[in-house]
């Protein structure tokens, strides 16, 4: 539906030709914003229905009643089995900071969300063999949970923005939401407005950077740079896949572009991970919930995670 949205702007009102820079990269920008809007719409307008049944005070209660390793496991799974990119993801992650859940398994979610999902993993399987479907999937888990064990130790909290804190301390009135039908309806609605509201100008800015290097780099010349067994091809790769933002399913067809290319398992690992979670529309969504110290220790960790991750598999391939 969203393809053919694309083609029928730019190819067919504006008349660009296929195949080429402008083409391409407009053709990205505006497939992917009205992706990306779609499930931001949809996500937050869900996530308000089930706010509006469920407190955010009743689900940290529940968090906070189990032990930490057992909060955590819970939000990696949740994230794994949630078929969202890193953009949608975060919205999840604004209600779980707002219900006040430990910032470290908060974070462990917002890892796996994107990365790990039951879609990719089937069509890594028919693609590119259950060997590397594996890989990828014990890669995602391993990092989610040991980057959310490293964001716990520096102590995010302390730059998470007010507004979130004043919502969960109550400092900020939030209207008790009407529990009909209707009342729960016009509560999501209202969510929809203020968060869209607050972080569209930052999803329009980083899916436009996206699509011009999505159309202006070509996918070949990335195939070209990264082959061989060098060992600056993963923190190459791991760069490159930051501007370029997908989901975990959308990055099997240049995963496989680039293996078929010769680049080496560990380097293509790196990149997949890398496009998946450390998208820079993501990046600058997160800046609207916590402060730059908190955005470069998160871009950070999963920068060395995916760059050791690439180096690792590179080893023993």
């Amino acid at each position: 539906m969203f393809d053919v949205l694309a083609n029928l702007i730019v190819y067919g009102l504006l008349g660009l030709t296929p195949g080429s820079a402008p083409a391409d990269a407009l053709h990205f920008f505006v497939m992917d914003t009205a992706k990306i809007f779609a499930l931001l719409v949809i996500i937050i307008y869900v996530m308000g229905l089930l706010r509006a049944l469920l407190s955010p005070e009743r689900v940290r209660e529940y968090v906070r009643g189990k032990p930490r390793w057992l909060a955590r496991t819970l939000a990696i799974v949740l994230g794994a089995v949630t078929p969202f990119c890193s953009c949608s993801s975060v919205p999840l992650f604004i209600g779980f900071v707002e219900a006040g859940i430990p910032l470290g398994v908060t974070f462990s979610f917002l890892i796996a969300s994107p990365m790990i999902n039951e879609v990719a993993a089937v069509i890594l399987v028919g693609i590119l063999g259950w060997k590397l479907a594996a890989l990828y999937v014990a890669a995602g888990l391993t990092v989610a949970w040991v980057g959310g064990v490293v964001m716990e130790r520096f102590r995010p909290e302390r730059w998470v923005e007010a507004y979130v804190w004043q919502i969960h301390m109550g400092q900020m009135q939030l209207p008790e939401p009407d529990r009909s039908l209707a009342g729960r309806h016009r509560f999501a609605v209202a969510e929809v407005r203020e968060i869209v509201g607050r972080i569209w100008k930052w999803v329009v800015a980083g899916i436009a950077v996206g699509a011009l290097f999505h159309g202006y780099v070509p996918e070949a010349w990335v195939a070209e740079h990264l082959a061989g067994d060098a060992w600056y091809s993963v923190p190459a790769a791991v760069l490159l896949g930051i501007p370029l933002y997908s989901n975990a399913t959308g990055v099997i067809p240049i995963a496989e572009a680039m293996l078929g290319k010769g680049v080496a398992i560990g380097t293509t690992l790196a990149l997949m991970m890398s496009i998946a979670a450390l998208s820079l529309p993501e990046m600058l969504i997160l800046r609207k919930v916590i402060r730059w110290p908190a955005l470069a220790l998160y871009a950070s960790v999963l920068a060395v995670a995916f760059t050791l991750v690439g180096w690792l598999f590179n080893a023993f391939a």
